[in-house]
This record gives C-alpha cells, sequence and structure tokens, in this order.
C-alpha cells in the first residue's frame, strides 16, 4: 500500500464570513427578486433568440461546432443495433437512452447500467471541443461491453423522435452539455445551443412519448456561482452565477420545473462537483496538471483575494455513477402520456460531491507524489473568468433519498487516473503529450 493511501484526504474545514452575506431584510429580498426576474427574463429571450431567428447554418459554421452534423442514421440495420443495445437483460431492468454516452461521465454510466443488465442506448455528436480520438476510445470501450452509440445531436428533433418510436426508453440519462466554464467567453453560442436549446428539443421528444420516460440529468455546482454560504445546500440561492455555463445549466433547472409543471414529466437533477478520474476530460485541471508536469511545462496556480485559498470538491466518478444510478432507480414514473399531464410528477435536484474540499495546492503535491516529478508551480490571481474560489457540497439530502455515500479520497482516485493515463497515452505508441 502507498504511503499517500495513508494521507488525511481533508485539510481542514473552510469557514466564511457571513457578514458577507448581506441578503437579509424585506428591501433587500424585493430587490433579489426584481434582479432575479430580470435575469431569467434575459436568458429566456436568449432561448427564444436561438429558437426562432438565429439558423442553424451559423452553428454549423463556427468551425470549434463542426462536429454538430448528425451522421446518417436510419434503415433496418442501424435499428437493429438500437433494439439490440437497448435490450433488457435483467428482471425489473430499465431501458435507459444516455446522452452525452461518449463523454467522461456517460462512459461511465452507461458501462455500469450495462453490467448490471439494464438496457443502455448511446447518443453523442462528437464534438471537438476537446480531442475526439479520446471521445472515439470511449465508444471503443462500450462497444465491446455491448452499448451502441448513435452519432448525432440532440437538437436534431426528427432522429430523437425515431429513436423513441424504435424503442419505449423507461428512463433518460440526460448527460450531453457543453462543459467548461472558461470556454464560454470563447464560444457562447455554443452554451445556449446545447445545455438550454438542448434540453428544450429532448424534453420536447420526452413528453409526447406514450409512456414518458423518467428523466435524470446533469446540472452543476456552479450553479451555486457567488454563494458564500458553506457547504453549498440544495435550499441556498442559485441566482447569483459567475459564468455563462453557471447560466445555463441554472436555466435548465427552470425549464425543468416549467416541463415537470406542464407535462407531467419526472425530472431529477444532479449537481456535480468537480468529477476527476479514468477516462477524465483534457480540460479539467487534473488532467492538463498531469500532463504538463509529465512535459516539464509551468501549471497556473490560482490564489484567491488576499492570498486566499483556491479549493475544490473533488468527487471519484465511481462514487457520482453510484449517485447516478441511485437517481434513476429512485425515480418515479412520469405522469403525462402524448403531452398531456395526468397527475403531480416527480421533481428533485440533488447535490452529488465528496464534502471535502481539497486545496489545488495539495492536488499537485499528491500529483507530484505520484508521477515522481516535481512541479512547476506559477502562483497567480485568480482570473475573472467565470471561476470561483471554493465548492464545498452539502449531500445529506442525496445520502438519505439516494444513499449517496462517496467513499473514494483524492489520494486514491488520483493514484487510479495517474494509473489509467500513463497506460493510455503510452499504449499504441500514444506520447503523454498528446492533444
Amino acid at each position: 500500500m502507498s504511503h499517500l493511501d495513508h494521507t488525511p484526504s481533508t485539510p481542514g474545514k473552510f469557514k466564511m464570513d457571513k457578514s458577507a452575506y448581506p441578503y437579509h431584510g424585506g428591501r433587500l429580498r424585493w430587490h433579489s427578486s426584481l434582479a432575479k426576474l430580470t435575469f431569467w427574463s434575459f436568458v429566456f429571450i436568449g432561448v427564444i433568440f436561438i429558437f426562432f431567428y438565429r439558423s442553424p447554418s451559423r452553428f454549423h459554421s463556427d468551425p470549434s461546432r463542426r462536429s454538430l452534423r448528425t451522421s446518417s442514421w436510419g434503415g433496418p440495420a442501424w435499428e437493429k443495433k438500437v433494439r439490440t443495445s437497448a435490450r433488457i437483460r435483467s428482471r425489473n431492468g430499465f431501458s435507459v437512452l444516455v446522452t452525452g454516452a461518449a463523454g467522461f461521465v456517460g462512459t461511465h454510466v452507461s458501462s455500469a447500467l450495462k453490467r448490471r443488465g439494464d438496457g443502455v442506448l448511446g447518443l453523442d455528436n462528437f464534438n471537438d471541443y476537446y480531442d475526439p480520438t479520446l471521445k472515439r476510445a470511449r465508444q471503443a470501450l462500450l462497444e465491446r461491453a455491448g452499448v451502441f452509440i448513435v452519432e448525432g445531436d440532440i437538437n436534431d428533433a426528427a432522429l430523437l423522435k425515431k429513436l423513441f418510436e424504435v424503442v419505449p426508453f423507461t428512463h433518460v440519462m440526460h448527460l450531453a452539455a457543453q462543459a467548461g466554464v472558461r470556454y464560454a467567453m470563447q464560444n457562447p453560442g455554443s452554451y445556449v445551443h446545447s445545455n438550454i436549446a438542448g434540453f428544450v428539443s429532448l424534453l420536447e421528444v420526452c413528453k409526447e412519448a406514450t409512456p414518458q420516460p423518467a428523466i435524470v440529468w446533469a446540472s452543476s455546482s456552479s450553479v451555486y456561482g457567488l454563494n458564500t454560504k458553506v457547504p453549498f445546500s440544495e435550499k441556498d440561492r442559485t441566482d447569483q452565477p459567475a459564468s455563462l455555463y453557471a447560466a445555463t445549466k441554472k436555466a435548465g433547472e427552470e425549464i425543468a420545473h416549467t416541463y415537470n409543471h406542464i407535462y407531467g414529466l419526472s425530472l431529477t437533477g444532479l449537481r456535480f462537483f468537480t468529477v476527476y478520474g479514468p477516462w477524465g476530460r483534457p480540460d479539467m485541471a487534473y488532467f492538463f496538471f498531469t500532463k504538463d508536469i509529465l512535459n516539464g511545462k509551468s501549471i497556473p496556480i490560482f490564489e484567491g483575494e488576499n492570498h486566499g485559498t483556491v479549493a475544490r470538491d473533488f468527487t471519484y466518478i465511481d462514487d457520482i455513477v453510484k449517485g447516478c444510478l441511485g437517481a434513476l432507480d429512485t425515480a418515479q414514473k412520469s405522469t403525462g402520456s402524448g403531452g398531456k399531464k395526468k397527475g403531480p410528477a416527480q421533481l428533485r435536484v440533488f447535490n452529488l460531491g465528496n464534502t471535502s474540499p481539497i486545496p489545488v495546492t495539495n492536488l499537485v503535491t499528491i500529483l507530484e507524489r505520484l508521477l515522481k516529478v516535481k512541479a512547476k508551480r506559477n502562483v497567480m490571481k485568480l482570473p475573472r473568468n467565470g471561476d470561483v474560489q471554493f465548492t464545498h457540497a452539502n449531500i445529506s439530502l442525496a445520502h438519505r433519498e439516494l444513499g449517496y455515500k462517496p467513499t473514494t479520497n483524492l489520494q486514491t482516485g488520483l493514484k487510479k487516473f495517474v494509473r489509467w493515463y500513463l497506460n493510455y497515452y503510452s499504449a499504441a505508441g500514444k506520447k503523454a503529450d498528446a492533444r
């Protein structure tokens, strides 16, 4: 056993100055409500703009989104693959459509569902936000497990309708999204296209399905934005997003409420907290820190005001998967049929975190030990690009309702990630400085 396994995973609790949270009193609550109304008005105006005034060709002309076109689909052979992949192989199993199946979380969730005998069909557009080669490798991994991934976009209503015609899905695990906080400053339209318009497109098809599926979808811890109360609870305010990404995820929660209220869709939102592990996303700090440390490049270490600690509630992928499956297993049936609501439906949101915020400097120290390479640290002020100084999840609700209980500390999780990283980038002639 490595000596790292004995290192404490929680260096200490963070205490916030409650005086910095000024929203008390009737007048301030009134102004807060007005600000919230104004904010969401702008968000939904943006949605209307996307739907009715911006042509699809403009999205496709953006080179950074050139992978959004749906590939060819349909035909007897294609339908056979879809049915075979979605076939339930266990008693009382589910038939689940997993969007974003070639993504980090999507791959792990799809694999776990398939292992326990559920029918699983993936959907992914394989865009080039990060190296599509990694997504194709995940696809190959799932294909070996018997999961077929349909290549297409969630905004393709005809494709979605066809999938529901071929398979009467009992559940949808909606993980497709434009991820990343900082990229929103470069390509804001992609966030509205995927996280808002894409979500609405999926819900439109689900509400018309007979029977309607229960839907579990990925929100984000980013919705807590500038909230200073810790740990973050599902009851805390989420109307102060610090990034466009966060705003689109918050919009998703409001949209979920709307479709639940009007159409009887059963919807469960999961607020993920800094997920990491094997087959992860190259744009995440732990991933590119590993790459740059091995290549002898400097890595940015951000600090807050007055040299304040920047910390994250790092959550290992296996723990997140357990939370996702717990949400599916406890999701109640939707109450509508053919677009008509027949009774109240379940509407939930849960934090899925590790409850142990770790300073980013500690993460780097662990990576140095595992890689046996000293990092070149470049300490700098936290930029105003959407990043927040800390995240910390209160998971009591998920523990009570889903049986969610994370068990993997950062040292153990990073050890597994580094082992995967070194094997993956050394296999088949790959180098550790891959894209």
